[in-house]
Protein backbone atom coordinates (compact mmCIF):
# COMPACT_ATOMS: atom_id res chain seq x y z
CA UNK A 1 0.00 0.00 0.00
CA UNK A 2 1.28 3.51 -1.10
CA UNK A 3 1.90 5.85 1.87
CA UNK A 4 1.02 9.76 1.42
CA UNK A 5 3.26 11.94 2.51
CA UNK A 6 2.30 15.41 2.74
CA UNK A 7 4.63 18.30 3.59
CA UNK A 8 3.79 22.02 4.70
CA UNK A 9 6.27 24.48 3.50
CA UNK A 10 9.61 24.55 0.95
CA UNK A 11 11.89 25.64 3.32
CA UNK A 12 15.06 23.80 3.77
CA UNK A 13 13.26 21.62 6.71
CA UNK A 14 10.11 20.80 4.17
CA UNK A 15 12.66 20.41 1.20
CA UNK A 16 15.00 18.30 2.76
CA UNK A 17 12.17 15.99 4.44
CA UNK A 18 10.79 15.14 1.21
CA UNK A 19 14.15 14.47 -0.42
CA UNK A 20 14.97 11.95 2.37
CA UNK A 21 11.36 10.84 2.35
CA UNK A 22 11.49 10.00 -1.87
CA UNK A 23 15.44 8.32 -0.90
CA UNK A 24 14.49 6.04 1.82
CA UNK A 25 10.84 5.22 0.33
CA UNK A 26 10.80 5.53 -3.65
CA UNK A 27 6.86 4.43 -3.89
CA UNK A 28 6.03 6.57 -1.45
CA UNK A 29 3.74 9.78 -2.72
CA UNK A 30 5.16 13.03 -1.77
CA UNK A 31 3.52 16.32 -1.92
CA UNK A 32 4.65 19.66 -0.54
CA UNK A 33 2.52 22.77 -0.11
CA UNK A 34 3.95 26.30 -0.04
CA UNK A 35 2.33 29.78 -0.40
CA UNK A 36 5.24 30.74 -1.66
CA UNK A 37 5.80 31.61 -5.32
CA UNK A 38 8.64 30.30 -5.79
CA UNK A 39 10.47 26.73 -5.25
CA UNK A 40 13.07 26.43 -2.59
CA UNK A 41 16.42 29.09 -2.70
CA UNK A 42 19.20 30.14 0.01
CA UNK A 43 17.95 32.04 3.16
CA UNK A 44 21.68 32.64 3.62
CA UNK A 45 22.47 34.47 0.37
CA UNK A 46 19.09 36.30 -0.23
CA UNK A 47 21.12 39.09 1.96
CA UNK A 48 24.21 38.74 -0.59
CA UNK A 49 21.49 39.42 -3.20
CA UNK A 50 20.02 42.75 -1.55
CA UNK A 51 23.73 43.89 -0.59
CA UNK A 52 24.12 43.59 -4.55
CA UNK A 53 27.08 41.46 -4.15
CA UNK A 54 25.17 37.83 -6.07
CA UNK A 55 22.63 37.86 -9.07
CA UNK A 56 19.40 36.20 -8.07
CA UNK A 57 20.93 33.17 -10.41
CA UNK A 58 23.10 31.17 -7.55
CA UNK A 59 20.37 31.83 -4.96
CA UNK A 60 17.57 29.41 -5.86
CA UNK A 61 18.30 25.98 -4.85
CA UNK A 62 16.10 24.05 -6.74
CA UNK A 63 13.21 24.58 -9.58
CA UNK A 64 10.67 23.27 -10.34
CA UNK A 65 11.85 20.31 -12.67
CA UNK A 66 14.19 19.10 -9.49
CA UNK A 67 11.07 18.45 -7.78
CA UNK A 68 9.33 16.54 -10.81
CA UNK A 69 12.40 14.54 -11.57
CA UNK A 70 11.85 12.99 -7.94
CA UNK A 71 8.40 12.47 -8.45
CA UNK A 72 7.62 15.06 -5.73
CA UNK A 73 4.21 17.00 -6.01
CA UNK A 74 5.09 20.56 -5.41
CA UNK A 75 1.94 23.19 -5.17
CA UNK A 76 3.06 26.74 -4.91
CA UNK A 77 0.65 29.44 -3.75
CA UNK A 78 -1.31 27.36 -1.88
CA UNK A 79 -2.71 28.53 1.29
CA UNK A 80 -3.65 25.45 4.34
CA UNK A 81 -6.23 26.88 6.04
CA UNK A 82 -6.64 24.26 8.70
CA UNK A 83 -6.26 20.44 9.40
CA UNK A 84 -8.79 17.76 10.31
CA UNK A 85 -6.00 15.36 12.23
CA UNK A 86 -9.00 13.07 12.70
CA UNK A 87 -9.68 12.56 9.26
CA UNK A 88 -6.28 13.09 8.08
CA UNK A 89 -7.04 15.58 5.92
CA UNK A 90 -5.83 19.21 5.45
CA UNK A 91 -7.90 22.29 3.77
CA UNK A 92 -6.64 24.77 1.42
CA UNK A 93 -8.02 28.44 0.46
CA UNK A 94 -8.84 27.61 -3.49
CA UNK A 95 -6.82 24.02 -4.04
CA UNK A 96 -9.59 21.93 -2.21
CA UNK A 97 -8.16 19.26 0.34
CA UNK A 98 -5.31 16.54 0.60
CA UNK A 99 -5.41 13.58 2.53
CA UNK A 100 -2.32 12.25 4.31
CA UNK A 101 -1.21 9.20 5.90
CA UNK A 102 2.00 10.89 7.22
CA UNK A 103 2.29 14.95 7.62
CA UNK A 104 4.86 17.34 8.50
CA UNK A 105 4.93 20.97 9.43
CA UNK A 106 7.92 23.21 8.34
CA UNK A 107 6.30 26.61 8.27
CA UNK A 108 8.48 28.55 9.74
CA UNK A 109 7.38 32.25 10.90
CA UNK A 110 6.64 35.93 9.31
CA UNK A 111 8.42 38.85 10.73
CA UNK A 112 7.03 40.84 13.77
CA UNK A 113 5.91 43.90 13.45
CA UNK A 114 6.92 46.45 15.79
CA UNK A 115 4.04 47.62 17.59
CA UNK A 116 4.72 51.29 17.61
CA UNK A 117 2.73 54.17 14.81
CA UNK A 118 3.38 53.99 10.81
CA UNK A 119 5.45 50.34 11.09
CA UNK A 120 3.44 49.25 7.64
CA UNK A 121 4.24 52.66 6.11
CA UNK A 122 6.13 52.55 2.30
CA UNK A 123 9.76 52.21 2.91
CA UNK A 124 9.68 50.08 6.02
CA UNK A 125 11.35 46.76 5.23
CA UNK A 126 11.33 43.51 7.24
CA UNK A 127 13.74 41.00 5.93
CA UNK A 128 12.86 36.90 5.37
CA UNK A 129 11.85 35.83 1.63
CA UNK A 130 13.26 36.38 -1.60
CA UNK A 131 10.74 38.78 -2.67
CA UNK A 132 11.84 40.88 0.53
CA UNK A 133 14.88 40.74 -0.66
CA UNK A 134 14.24 42.08 -4.22
CA UNK A 135 12.29 44.63 -2.55
CA UNK A 136 14.86 45.91 0.07
CA UNK A 137 17.27 45.58 -2.86
CA UNK A 138 15.91 47.84 -5.53
CA UNK A 139 14.57 50.30 -2.81
CA UNK A 140 18.37 50.58 -0.93
CA UNK A 141 20.07 51.33 -4.21
CA UNK A 142 18.43 54.70 -4.52
CA UNK A 143 18.07 55.56 -0.77
CA UNK A 144 20.62 58.10 1.00
CA UNK A 145 19.71 57.56 4.73
CA UNK A 146 18.49 54.44 6.32
CA UNK A 147 17.51 53.50 9.83
CA UNK A 148 17.91 49.44 11.19
CA UNK A 149 16.16 48.13 14.30
CA UNK A 150 16.69 44.85 15.76
CA UNK A 151 20.27 44.52 17.56
CA UNK A 152 20.54 40.55 16.83
CA UNK A 153 21.69 37.75 13.36
CA UNK A 154 18.97 39.25 11.05
CA UNK A 155 18.91 43.15 12.13
CA UNK A 156 22.93 43.13 11.46
CA UNK A 157 22.04 41.39 7.68
CA UNK A 158 19.67 44.78 6.87
CA UNK A 159 22.78 47.58 8.71
CA UNK A 160 25.24 45.50 6.36
CA UNK A 161 22.95 45.81 3.35
CA UNK A 162 22.91 49.84 4.07
CA UNK A 163 26.64 49.65 4.52
CA UNK A 164 26.80 47.90 0.75
CA UNK A 165 24.07 50.45 -0.78
CA UNK A 166 26.38 53.20 0.33
CA UNK A 167 23.29 54.32 2.78
CA UNK A 168 24.11 56.36 5.72
CA UNK A 169 22.89 54.44 8.51
CA UNK A 170 21.26 54.86 12.04
CA UNK A 171 21.24 51.16 13.92
CA UNK A 172 18.84 51.92 16.82
CA UNK A 173 19.50 49.74 19.39
CA UNK A 174 17.64 48.90 23.01
CA UNK A 175 20.67 48.14 25.09
CA UNK A 176 24.38 48.98 25.58
CA UNK A 177 25.53 46.74 22.41
CA UNK A 178 25.01 44.48 19.63
CA UNK A 179 22.83 41.22 20.90
CA UNK A 180 23.36 41.80 24.07
CA UNK A 181 22.47 38.41 25.01
CA UNK A 182 25.38 36.56 23.50
CA UNK A 183 28.24 39.14 23.50
CA UNK A 184 29.61 41.48 26.68
CA UNK A 185 30.40 45.01 25.71
CA UNK A 186 33.54 44.29 25.43
CA UNK A 187 33.65 41.22 22.37
CA UNK A 188 30.25 43.91 20.78
CA UNK A 189 32.51 46.86 20.22
CA UNK A 190 34.70 44.87 17.60
CA UNK A 191 31.43 44.75 15.44
CA UNK A 192 30.24 48.53 16.37
CA UNK A 193 33.74 49.53 15.28
CA UNK A 194 33.07 47.75 11.92
CA UNK A 195 29.60 49.42 11.44
CA UNK A 196 30.95 52.48 11.68
CA UNK A 197 33.75 52.38 9.76
CA UNK A 198 30.67 51.74 7.26
CA UNK A 199 28.76 54.15 7.94
CA UNK A 200 26.28 52.66 10.20
CA UNK A 201 26.48 53.94 13.74
CA UNK A 202 25.07 52.36 16.33
CA UNK A 203 22.81 54.72 18.44
CA UNK A 204 22.80 52.62 22.04
CA UNK A 205 19.49 53.03 24.63
CA UNK A 206 17.52 53.84 21.54
CA UNK A 207 14.84 52.04 19.71
CA UNK A 208 11.56 53.21 17.89
CA UNK A 209 8.57 55.02 19.28
CA UNK A 210 6.83 55.73 16.09
CA UNK A 211 7.65 56.34 12.95
CA UNK A 212 7.51 59.62 10.99
CA UNK A 213 5.98 59.76 7.39
CA UNK A 214 5.12 62.47 4.42
CA UNK A 215 1.88 63.50 3.14
CA UNK A 216 2.00 59.96 0.72
CA UNK A 217 2.44 57.70 3.57
CA UNK A 218 6.47 57.27 2.50
CA UNK A 219 8.57 56.96 6.02
CA UNK A 220 10.88 59.54 6.25
CA UNK A 221 12.74 58.84 9.61
CA UNK A 222 12.09 57.54 13.45
CA UNK A 223 11.62 59.07 17.26
CA UNK A 224 12.95 57.34 19.70
CA UNK A 225 11.89 56.69 22.94
CA UNK A 226 13.56 59.53 24.01
CA UNK A 227 12.43 61.87 21.67
CA UNK A 228 15.16 62.23 19.42
CA UNK A 229 14.37 61.56 15.64
CA UNK A 230 16.78 59.99 13.71
CA UNK A 231 16.20 60.70 8.97
CA UNK A 232 15.41 57.51 7.21
CA UNK A 233 14.09 57.35 3.62
CA UNK A 234 15.23 53.28 4.13
CA UNK A 235 14.04 51.80 7.32
CA UNK A 236 14.91 48.03 7.74
CA UNK A 237 13.36 45.99 11.19
CA UNK A 238 14.51 42.99 12.39
CA UNK A 239 12.94 41.97 16.06
CA UNK A 240 12.18 38.09 15.55
CA UNK A 241 9.22 36.06 13.90
CA UNK A 242 5.56 35.14 14.52
CA UNK A 243 5.40 31.84 13.52
CA UNK A 244 2.98 30.10 11.42
CA UNK A 245 0.59 28.28 13.24
CA UNK A 246 -2.65 29.93 13.31
CA UNK A 247 -3.96 27.24 10.86
CA UNK A 248 -3.34 24.86 13.46
CA UNK A 249 -5.42 26.16 16.14
CA UNK A 250 -7.93 23.31 16.64
CA UNK A 251 -6.23 20.66 15.49
CA UNK A 252 -5.25 19.25 18.83
CA UNK A 253 -1.47 19.84 18.38
CA UNK A 254 0.45 21.02 21.29
CA UNK A 255 1.63 24.77 20.36
CA UNK A 256 4.02 27.15 22.90
CA UNK A 257 5.51 29.83 20.86
CA UNK A 258 5.72 27.23 17.91
CA UNK A 259 4.86 23.69 17.78
CA UNK A 260 5.96 21.23 20.45
CA UNK A 261 8.01 18.06 19.38
CA UNK A 262 9.91 15.50 21.35
CA UNK A 263 13.77 14.61 19.84
CA UNK A 264 12.08 12.62 17.28
CA UNK A 265 10.45 15.72 15.95
CA UNK A 266 6.94 13.83 16.11
CA UNK A 267 4.30 16.37 17.80
CA UNK A 268 1.42 14.37 20.38
CA UNK A 269 -0.56 14.02 17.31
CA UNK A 270 -0.09 10.97 15.77
CA UNK A 271 1.19 11.01 11.99
CA UNK A 272 2.26 14.85 12.67
CA UNK A 273 5.88 16.27 12.84
CA UNK A 274 7.27 19.29 12.49
CA UNK A 275 10.08 20.38 11.44
CA UNK A 276 12.52 23.74 11.57
CA UNK A 277 12.03 27.24 12.75
CA UNK A 278 8.82 26.18 14.27
CA UNK A 279 9.47 23.59 15.98
CA UNK A 280 10.00 23.73 20.37
CA UNK A 281 12.13 20.37 20.11
CA UNK A 282 13.46 18.51 22.96
CA UNK A 283 17.02 19.40 22.79
CA UNK A 284 19.18 16.61 23.72
CA UNK A 285 22.23 18.42 24.52
CA UNK A 286 20.88 21.56 26.54
CA UNK A 287 18.84 19.14 28.06
CA UNK A 288 15.65 21.24 27.68
CA UNK A 289 13.01 22.31 25.43
CA UNK A 290 14.69 24.43 22.60
CA UNK A 291 14.08 26.91 19.31
CA UNK A 292 16.51 27.43 16.92
CA UNK A 293 16.39 29.13 13.60
CA UNK A 294 20.16 27.78 11.59
CA UNK A 295 19.82 26.93 8.38
CA UNK A 296 21.85 23.54 8.98
CA UNK A 297 19.75 22.59 12.37
CA UNK A 298 16.52 23.77 10.14
CA UNK A 299 17.89 20.68 7.36
CA UNK A 300 18.55 18.45 9.88
CA UNK A 301 15.84 18.32 11.50
CA UNK A 302 13.57 18.04 8.42
CA UNK A 303 15.87 14.79 7.19
CA UNK A 304 15.40 13.45 10.79
CA UNK A 305 11.83 14.12 10.19
CA UNK A 306 11.32 12.41 7.47
CA UNK A 307 13.62 9.02 8.35
CA UNK A 308 11.12 8.70 11.38
CA UNK A 309 7.94 9.40 8.87
CA UNK A 310 9.12 6.63 6.93
CA UNK A 311 9.80 4.07 8.78
CA UNK A 312 7.83 1.60 11.33
CA UNK A 313 7.97 3.67 14.79
CA UNK A 314 10.34 6.56 15.46
CA UNK A 315 14.10 5.41 15.59
CA UNK A 316 16.55 8.53 14.75
CA UNK A 317 16.72 11.40 17.39
CA UNK A 318 17.66 14.90 16.65
CA UNK A 319 21.05 15.97 18.29
CA UNK A 320 23.23 19.31 16.45
CA UNK A 321 24.77 21.51 17.40
CA UNK A 322 23.97 24.62 15.34
CA UNK A 323 26.39 27.25 13.74
CA UNK A 324 25.63 30.86 12.16
CA UNK A 325 27.73 32.64 10.42
CA UNK A 326 28.24 36.32 9.43
CA UNK A 327 30.85 37.67 6.64
CA UNK A 328 29.56 41.33 6.53
CA UNK A 329 33.72 41.74 8.02
CA UNK A 330 36.65 41.80 7.31
CA UNK A 331 36.89 39.58 9.99
CA UNK A 332 35.00 36.17 10.34
CA UNK A 333 32.55 35.52 13.06
CA UNK A 334 30.45 32.46 14.33
CA UNK A 335 27.95 31.35 17.11
CA UNK A 336 26.99 28.16 17.40
CA UNK A 337 24.77 25.96 19.80
CA UNK A 338 22.55 28.08 22.67
CA UNK A 339 24.83 31.45 23.20
CA UNK A 340 22.13 33.73 24.84
CA UNK A 341 21.83 30.59 27.38
CA UNK A 342 23.17 29.62 30.24
CA UNK A 343 24.52 30.10 33.75
CA UNK A 344 28.21 30.74 33.33
CA UNK A 345 30.42 32.50 30.56
CA UNK A 346 34.04 32.70 29.70
CA UNK A 347 35.23 34.99 27.99
CA UNK A 348 38.54 36.79 26.15
CA UNK A 349 39.52 39.66 23.74
CA UNK A 350 42.89 38.70 22.18
CA UNK A 351 42.87 41.43 19.41
CA UNK A 352 40.80 44.03 17.96
CA UNK A 353 39.20 41.84 16.04
CA UNK A 354 39.47 38.51 17.54
CA UNK A 355 37.09 37.76 20.97
CA UNK A 356 35.58 34.74 22.45
CA UNK A 357 32.65 33.82 24.58
CA UNK A 358 31.87 29.94 25.83
CA UNK A 359 28.34 30.01 27.60
CA UNK A 360 27.97 26.75 29.78
CA UNK A 361 25.33 24.92 31.69
CA UNK A 362 26.07 22.74 34.83
CA UNK A 363 29.46 23.26 33.71
CA UNK A 364 29.05 21.79 30.12
CA UNK A 365 29.88 24.09 27.11
CA UNK A 366 26.31 24.77 25.07
CA UNK A 367 27.04 27.76 23.10
CA UNK A 368 29.30 30.40 22.65
CA UNK A 369 30.60 33.12 19.94
CA UNK A 370 33.89 33.30 18.03
CA UNK A 371 34.78 36.38 16.24
CA UNK A 372 38.63 36.58 14.18
CA UNK A 373 39.90 32.74 14.98
CA UNK A 374 36.95 29.96 14.03
CA UNK A 375 39.50 27.35 14.82
CA UNK A 376 38.05 26.74 18.43
CA UNK A 377 34.46 25.92 16.76
CA UNK A 378 35.03 22.13 16.16
CA UNK A 379 36.44 21.46 19.49
CA UNK A 380 34.22 23.61 21.07
CA UNK A 381 31.07 21.77 19.20
CA UNK A 382 32.90 18.25 20.43
CA UNK A 383 32.72 18.94 24.18
CA UNK A 384 29.06 20.62 23.61
CA UNK A 385 28.00 17.15 21.49
CA UNK A 386 29.95 15.24 24.28
CA UNK A 387 28.47 16.86 27.39
CA UNK A 388 31.59 16.95 28.78
CA UNK A 389 31.40 18.53 32.52
CA UNK A 390 34.83 20.64 32.76
CA UNK A 391 33.85 22.06 35.80
CA UNK A 392 36.55 23.75 37.57
CA UNK A 393 38.77 24.02 33.85
CA UNK A 394 36.64 26.80 32.07
CA UNK A 395 40.19 28.59 31.20
CA UNK A 396 41.01 25.88 28.67
CA UNK A 397 38.37 27.22 26.36
CA UNK A 398 39.91 30.89 25.96
CA UNK A 399 43.50 28.82 25.03
CA UNK A 400 44.16 30.32 21.82
CA UNK A 401 44.86 26.52 20.56
CA UNK A 402 42.39 24.20 22.80
CA UNK A 403 43.72 21.08 23.89
CA UNK A 404 40.60 18.17 24.87
CA UNK A 405 43.72 15.96 26.06
CA UNK A 406 44.71 18.74 28.62
CA UNK A 407 41.22 18.87 29.98
CA UNK A 408 41.40 15.07 29.90
CA UNK A 409 44.95 14.95 32.20
CA UNK A 410 42.99 17.96 34.72
CA UNK A 411 39.95 15.94 35.18
CA UNK A 412 42.02 12.65 35.97
CA UNK A 413 44.14 14.82 38.42
CA UNK A 414 40.71 16.13 39.67
CA UNK A 415 39.70 12.92 40.54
Amino acid sequence: MTTSHVIIGDGIAGSSAAETIREEDPGADVTVLTDEGEALYNRILIKEFAKGKLPEAPISIHDEEWYAERDIDLELNTYVTDIDTDAHELHTHESGTYEYDKLLVATGGTPTQLPVGNSDAEGVHHFWTFEDARDIKEHAEKAETGIVVGAGLLGIDLAAICAAQDIEGKYLMRGDCWWRYALSEEGAEIIHDALRERDVEPVFQSGVDQFEVDDDGVVMGATDPNGDFYEGDFVGVAIGLDFNTEFLRGSGLDLDNGVVVDEYMQTNVEDVYAAGDITQFNDLILGERAQNGAWGSAKEQGSVAASNMVADEAAEEFRWVSSYSITHFDFPFLSFGHPTLGDDFVERKYSDSEWRRVALKDGRVIGGVLIGDLAPQSKLKQLAREQRDISGQEEVLLAETIDLDELDTTAAEAE
